[in-house]
């Protein structure tokens, strides 16, 4: 019984190891080619998904979001 007990947890270390290492691979392969792609394309293309420039006339980062009344036929089937 001892040898098969030690066996199972012989198996169930390499098997975490082996997780962890495939884990850390498939993560790392996904964050340089998704989120490294995007970030070399928005910087050609000249994308900026945050608006992090000060708004010089009111010295905030708070923007204008020009809320007004529109005809009530523009509410009609939005989506």
């Amino acid at each position: 019984m001892g040898f098969f007990n030690d066996l199972l947890k012989g198996q169930k270390m390499f098997g975490e190891d082996i997780s962890s290492m495939v884990n850390f691979f498939l993560l790392t392969f996904t964050y340089f080619f998704g989120v490294g792609l995007t970030s070399v394309c928005a910087k050609i293309f000249g994308k900026h998904f945050l608006e992090l420039k000060i708004n010089k006339e009111k010295g905030s980062y708070w923007s204008e979001l020009n809320l007004t009344k529109k005809p009530v036929e523009e509410y009609y089937r939005q989506f």
